[in-house]
């Protein structure tokens, strides 16, 4: 149309200017006016098409555009939406298969191919973490109940040998195998596993604190500064000790040998504060950073693990389940100090009943959890885990010793020795039996087994190489029963050793005598 309405325009134009001129220049005023039409039609005539092209092309521009952005919203869905959705509920323990057919439509045949095979490819990878993570929580806990077992042989072997040497081998085993059932332990806290015990008792805050130095190599250098009588829910006990144990732990091993690790308990209105400080060095902002993150138990993950360090990732788990707080700052000993506070949710007050007496069937002190039980001592103290046995086996009093006129003049002496000075606790921190309980649970025992086995009319004539009862043998618990005095010589005599060969040969613990102070008895736990 713009072409026909020039065309038109430009002869109209033309005829008019040669009709005008004078005749003698009509001709080249014709051919002139006729070029510039041409001219002028050819131009409007590229004009039009021009205009039309890139119309066109406009309107392609805006449908590939449109194609694409079409195809980039489908893309996002796909990485935003699908691929997460399936991933997501395979985590959750789905099949590829569910998981494909509860994902959202792909826009392409190719999407649908990556999809599936990125579905079976994280199913594949997700069933094999799973039976890693079965597998190390199996091991976790066959080590675990090994290690108890250990220890209950242990304990019953600590029972019955009286040799201070042998005594003190076992309880250096016993340290050792406490060692291994907290590495079992975190080994089961990282897998997801059920780690220690759940104690039925509130335990005390001072047990609490010694249960977690018994399982560090490093308890000598560990100082407490704890005057706390409250107690620790039982439930959560054994996780506070495990934390308690991997913060001392820390602190042993990233500081020099020499120096030593104070562990403080503050009872605030939140709950109860622990620092556990050292002399090491202080952590740099990365290092800080880093176990912050720890520590905080939101990662869950155990790729986030670097290397062999698993305490600072132990005790996040540990505090994200039980509600701890762990938070660092310097140490005024030069090192860094850890805060551990444990809310009042899980604080509470020890039970009346384990400050009573107890039948001699039972611990003669206040239970303590079994990873309480005290590590492998210097000789140097030896001597008083002998006396512990010595006095745990209390030699029976039977007619052969009254026909000792030495035994009467040693009985009657030792009726006028005072007791022992109350027991404070060693340089190493470790505590010593209270005064006067290994004596009243030995007279319990001694009375029980008296009332038991009274002799029949004529004992006394039986042969004693036929019937076994010598002066110095377990057949003489079966005589008569001597005074309390009598009784009290024959303790005094094993715990200074100054006894004759009588005091060196003990008869076998019966299952009524008292078990160690540092123990938990079974009855405690769920």
């Amino acid at each position: 149309m713009a072409l026909l309405t020039s065309v038109a325009v430009v002869g109209a134009a033309c005829l008019i200017t040669v009709q005008t001129c004078a005749d003698s220049a009509r001709t080249a005023v014709a051919w002139g006016t006729g070029a510039a039409g041409a001219v002028l039609c050819a131009a409007v005539a590229t004009a039009v098409h021009a205009r039309l092209t890139s119309r066109s092309l406009r309107a392609q521009v805006a449908a590939a555009q449109a194609g694409a952005a079409e195809r980039d919203a489908a893309e996002a869905r796909f990485a935003d939406t699908a691929v997460p959705g399936v991933v997501e509920r395979l985590r959750r323990g789905g099949s590829a298969e569910t998981a494909l057919a509860e994902a959202p439509p792909v826009a392409s045949e190719a999407q649908r191919r990556v999809l599936a095979a990125l579905a079976h490819e994280v199913h594949r990878g997700e069933t094999l973490r799973a039976a890693a993570m079965s597998a190390c929580a199996n091991a976790a806990g066959r080590v675990q109940a090994l290690a108890t077992g250990m220890a209950a042989d242990l304990r019953e072997m600590e029972h019955r040998h009286a040799d201070e040497n042998v005594l003190g081998d076992l309880l250096h085993l016993d340290h050792r195998n406490a060692q291994t059932g907290r590495i079992a332990d975190s080994l089961a806290v990282l897998t997801g596993a059920r780690s220690g015990r759940r104690w039925a008792k509130p335990i005390v805050m001072e047990s609490v604190l010694r249960g977690a130095m018994g399982r560090i190599s490093g308890y000598q250098r560990v100082r407490l500064h704890s005057t706390s009588e409250a107690a620790v829910a039982g439930h959560a006990a054994e996780g506070v000790m495990h934390a308690l144990a991997e913060l001392m732990d820390n602190a042993a091993n990233f500081s020099p040998p020499t120096s030593e690790v104070h562990v403080y308990v503050e009872e605030v209105a939140a709950g109860i504060v622990i620092t556990v400080e050292d002399g090491g060095l202080v952590m740099g902002d990365v290092a800080l950073r880093r176990a912050e993150q720890a520590v905080s138990g939101e990662h869950g993950d155990l790729t986030t693990l670097s290397g062999t360090r698993l305490g600072l990732a132990v005790v996040g788990r540990l505090a994200r389940k039980h509600g701890l707080q762990v938070s660092f700052r310097p140490s005024a000993h030069g090192g860094t100090g850890v805060l551990l506070r444990v809310p009042h949710e899980l604080v509470t007050e020890p039970r009346h009943e384990e400050r009573t007496e107890v039948p001699a069937s039972a611990p003669a002190v206040p239970p303590v959890p079994r990873a309480q039980r005290s590590p492998a001592r210097p000789a140097a103290r030896r001597q008083d885990d002998t006396a512990a046995v010595h006095s745990r086996q209390p030699e029976p009093a039977g007619p052969e010793a009254q026909r000792s006129p030495g035994h009467d003049r040693r009985a009657e002496t030792t009726l006028t020795t005072p007791a022992p000075p109350p027991q404070e606790f060693g340089e190493s921190g470790l505590p010593k039996r209270r005064r006067g309980q290994t004596l009243a649970a030995v007279a319990r025992a001694s009375a029980t087994s008296s009332r038991l086995s009274e002799p029949a009319p004529g004992a006394e004539q039986r042969d004693p190489t036929t019937a076994g009862e010598t002066a110095d043998g377990p057949a003489a618990a079966r005589g008569a029963r001597r005074p309390s005095g009598a009784r009290f010589g024959d303790f005094r005599r094993a715990v200074q050793g100054t006894g004759t060969e009588d005091t060196g040969r003990r008869s076998r613990p019966s299952d009524s005598s008292p078990t160690r102070s540092s123990s938990l008895s079974e009855d405690d736990t769920e």
